[in-house]
């Protein structure tokens, strides 16, 4: 017989105004055996899935958590086991091109592997739904092949790159790759 549906015992909905904090410090570091590295011609630009060895432990510093938007609009959702905040979502919505950015969502590392990730996106869409936004948008980068593998998995595909947008960041060397999928 099946073991019990973890994800189904977690609960979801609206961040509290206190959550907000709690929500961005949960713990969004990653390990990874394998990157997308990116190459460019005049014409296009390629992916390959490449093996690192050692594997790589990214660590992303506070102030790298910047928001794309006005905080003041974004909407969280949180993710709950018992007392537990052990993920959340961080949305906003974009009126003129009804699009849903998916600003940041995080999982904690004890929580990883459960269906909290694509639970806590498909409330996120389903907000967007609610909102009349028509795509879902997010940025990641081309170092975290495993957010990347589960974003298609969710229905996600790659819509553009930017090889810029880290300069000057702790992020530099890394290329930013955005995603996005109909709703």
């Amino acid at each position: 017989m099946p073991g019990p549906d973890l994800a189904a015992a977690v609960v979801y909905r609206p961040a509290l105004p206190g959550e907000h904090a709690a929500a961005e410090a949960i713990d969004n570091s990653f390990t990874t055996g394998t990157v997308l590295e990116v190459t460019a011609s005049d014409e296009a630009f390629r992916l390959r899935e490449t093996p690192v060895d050692p594997p790589l432990r990214k660590v992303y510093p506070d102030e790298d958590e910047e928001a794309g938007g006005d905080e003041e609009d974004a909407q969280v959702i949180v993710a709950l086991s018992g007392d537990e905040l052990c993920g959340a979502i961080t949305l906003t919505h974009e009126e003129w091109n009804h699009r849903l950015v998916i600003a940041d969502i995080r999982v904690a590392p004890a929580h990883r592997g459960r269906g909290i990730g694509p639970a806590l996106m498909e409330h996120g869409l389903a907000h967007g739904r609610q909102l009349g936004a028509r795509t879902a948008w997010l940025e990641v980068t081309n170092v975290n092949a495993p957010a990347v593998r589960a974003y298609r998995r969710m229905g996600f595909a790659l819509c553009g790159l930017d090889t810029s947008l880290y300069r000057g960041t702790a992020s530099e060397g890394e290329t930013a790759l955005f995603m996005s999928r109909p709703l």
